[in-house]
């Protein structure tokens, strides 16, 4: 069935919001606007990494990652705890932090998987690069499956949920947001 050339327009429209959104968040992560940030995420914000087992092929689609609110998580947080995290960043004595490390977030593959007017879900891939103190250096790579919500006219993120591609965290922590 031919699609209407007015809805085709629509979707690329959405689809091109979506991604700004995405890359402006990268932007105030990269440059360390924590506080900016915050306002860019919902009330209910839910920002989940589940923890990958390394499981035969035909356990992969019920057991691969662990279970939200049941089982243990790389991140299980909302909103306050994010803001917490953030307040610990900027008092200058957060272990993991301090010195402040050199983060450069890539987001790619950007897609929409539902759209209504007040709500987006989308997939994406992501890399962080992040270099600390002289010779730190870690790579994290993974798919983020999220959703926004229209709040007074403009997009907020209200669940982030972060699939990193290894089962054992090459990292000395993660005090990056991804």
């Amino acid at each position: 069935m031919p699609v209407d050339a007015g809805d085709r327009i629509a979707r690329l429209l959405t689809a091109r919001e979506a991604e700004e959104f995405l890359y402006a968040e990268a932007a105030l992560l990269d440059e360390r606007r924590y506080r900016e940030w915050l306002d860019l995420l919902h009330e209910d914000i839910r920002y989940f990494a589940p923890i990958p087992s390394n499981l035969r092929r035909d356990q992969l689609v019920t057991q691969e990652w662990t279970r939200e609110q049941q089982d243990l998580a790389w991140f299980d947080e909302g909103k306050v705890t994010l803001s917490q995290r953030v307040q610990q960043i900027e008092t200058g004595i957060h272990w993991a932090e301090e010195p402040a490390s050199r983060v450069c977030r890539m987001v790619t593959n950007v897609e929409v998987l539902e759209a209504a007017e007040d709500q987006l879900r989308l997939r994406c891939r992501f890399l962080t690069y992040r270099n600390r103190l002289q010779d730190e250096q870690n790579l994290l790579i993974g798919k983020r499956f999220d959703t926004l919500a229209k709040v007074d006219g403009a997009w907020k993120l209200r669940r982030r949920e972060i699939h990193l591609d290894q089962t054992v965290l090459l990292a000395k922590n993660l005090a990056v947001f991804l």
